[in-house]
């Protein structure tokens, strides 16, 4: 057989179904190998980018692997931000690329490079695989390195000649399984120890609890602590929990940053936040300012980074609080009953203005409880992370970490392929949608369902506004003449519609763009509000005075 053959073998007995990405001459081998393997289906995509997005997305909602292929040279390139954004979120993805023939290398082949080094500080293992016979096994070495400790990314160039060299049949390795973290007993009795010698705290919940909600709402209830989430993280916690206390960091809640800043409480436990600059405020010292600090993550590396934590404890999220709330159960503590926190944003005022935030609340409104949203990096971001309203567990997925514009419609199919059973909206911009929007060409060819709302400003608002705070002017280039995103779409043959008043958002006209496949829904709107950033506004408007 041939050698890629016996990868596709392999990823099959792992239960890989989707390989995101885009046929070229590399990788040519791999995709002619799929004819005969129907179980597994190649999602062809328009921009390699837009695949590392799905495959990360797709991974985020299974848990399980996913697999992402590109040629060599440019293909290759264009998965980097995708790479980046899976290590930044710790996320099992294979990235599998395309090289030059190996008696060709140092030749000025067409389209070669040298990857492996180039994936190196984004990936947790990257290897180019010289020799047939090595292959198999270099693969299965790089998905045990993505399972293995602190999941992540890993790389495998493979040059074209080796894909298609006749090997042996060989015994497929056993496919790994993530094995979970479990915490030292030790420092969990100390931990329940110094929560039961303290009066009050705070549980600050980051994106690596994802896995834990139960047990973090258990903890919660057991010590009558408020549960502040980083905006990473929101969706996690259901907004009308009495001890929900809204969003800490960018675009966060005041209330949230007055229990932080002003409660008094004397212990801060810190559930699976890396804390960064996004989810603390841009590292705002008050976060930890007199009080003991415990934190529960998987990498022990986001230890004592900017903040000396009192009690670091490495460990599944999910395992290390069952073992604290058996623990404090020990300890006598029982669920109390619960005393109600002031609610986390603001209710708004009667929906009559023609702005983002009214647009955003009146599509919640009319979109299914279940819907779960993709949110892109733009203006509007903001307003979904202080305004929209967590209806249902693991509603959002925001890229705040490393922030890639475009990510979300990539992300949308992604999840939409992983859980077809439940709604799914991107929320998108402008900006946005001009980078990876064709992506909506390959939802139409596999018919996928989802939903790309567009907020159409004709501008990079984001940075309008960032440059407004802080150098107190835009450029004229910022903006762009409008363009009729709806009209695209439609020229495409994909449903769509354009909104320009408030009252034109009701049921009636999203249940006409409830199809199988995607549908575009554009709001034309020039929002000139400073979007809710929280302290962030405060950073820009006085930066370098």
């Amino acid at each position: 057989m041939k050698a890629v053959r016996a990868v596709l073998d392999y990823l099959m007995q792992g239960g890989v179904r989707y390989l995101f990405g885009i046929p070229a001459g590399s990788v040519n081998a791999l995709y002619d190998e799929l004819y005969d393997l129907p179980q597994m289906v190649p999602i062809v995509t328009k921009h390699e980018g837009a695949a590392s997005y799905m495959a990360a997305a797709y991974a985020k909602a299974t848990n399980q692997l996913a697999v992402c292929v590109a040629s060599s040279g440019p293909g290759g390139t264009n998965l980097l931000s995708g790479a980046a954004n899976a290590m930044r979120e710790h996320l099992p993805v294979l990235f599998l690329t395309g090289a030059v023939p190996v008696p060709t290398v140092g030749l000025n082949a067409s389209q070669e490079l040298d990857a492996e080094p180039i994936y190196r500080s984004v990936t947790k293992y990257s290897v180019t695989v010289h020799r047939a016979e090595d292959l198999l096994s270099e693969v299965a070495r790089a998905v045990e390195i993505a399972f293995s400790g602190v999941p992540g990314p890993v790389h495998v160039a493979m040059p074209i000649d080796v894909q298609l060299q006749d090997i042996a049949p060989l015994p497929l390795p056993p496919f790994p399984q993530r094995l979970p973290i479990a915490p030292d007993p030790t420092l969990i009795r100390q931990a329940a120890d110094r929560i039961a010698s303290r009066s009050s705290g705070i549980l600050f919940v980051g994106q690596g609890a994802r896995h834990a909600i139960p047990e973090i709402i258990e903890l919660a209830e057991r010590l009558n602590w408020p549960m502040v989430t980083t905006p990473q993280a929101k969706g996690y916690i259901p907004g009308d929990h009495p001890l929900a206390a809204g969003v800490y960091g960018f675009a966060g809640h005041d209330g949230a940053s007055r229990l932080i800043h002003e409660s008094g409480t004397d212990t801060i436990l810190v559930i699976g936040s890396s804390l960064g600059e996004t989810a603390t405020n841009n590292w705002n010292s008050k976060l930890t300012h007199n009080r003991f600090l415990i934190q529960i993550d998987i990498d022990s590396s986001v230890f004592n980074r900017a903040y000396e934590v009192d009690l670091p404890i490495i460990g599944d999220a999910n395992l290390a609080l069952q073992f604290l709330n058996h623990e404090l159960e020990r300890l006598g503590f029982r669920r109390q009953p619960l005393q109600a926190l002031q609610a986390a944003s603001s209710t708004p005022n009667p929906a009559t203005e023609y702005n983002t935030q009214h647009v955003l609340l009146a599509l919640q409104q009319h979109l299914p409880r279940s819907t779960r949203y993709t949110i892109d990096i733009g203006e509007f971001m903001s307003y979904v992370i202080h305004y929209m309203r967590v209806m249902e567990t693991d509603s959002f997925d925001i890229n705040v970490h490393f922030g890639a514009m475009g990510s979300a419609i990539g992300s949308a199919v992604g999840y939409s392929l992983a859980d077809p059973s439940r709604p799914t909206v991107c929320i998108t911009g402008d900006g946005c949608f001009f980078m990876h929007g064709m992506e909506m060409l390959t939802a139409k060819e596999y018919r996928i369902p989802m939903l790309i709302v567009v907020m159409n400003n004709a501008r990079l608002g984001m940075v309008h506004h960032g440059h407004a705070l802080q150098y107190n002017r835009a450029h004229s280039r910022f903006a762009q003449q409008p363009v009729d995103i709806a009209g695209m779409a439609r020229a495409m043959e994909i449903p769509s519609a354009r909104v320009e008043r408030l009252q034109d958002i009701t049921r009636e006209l999203l249940d006409d763009l409830h199809v199988p496949g995607p549908s575009i829904l554009e709001i034309a709107l020039v929002d000139n509000n400073v979007p809710p950033m929280g302290d962030r506004v405060k950073f820009l408007s006085s930066f370098g005075r």
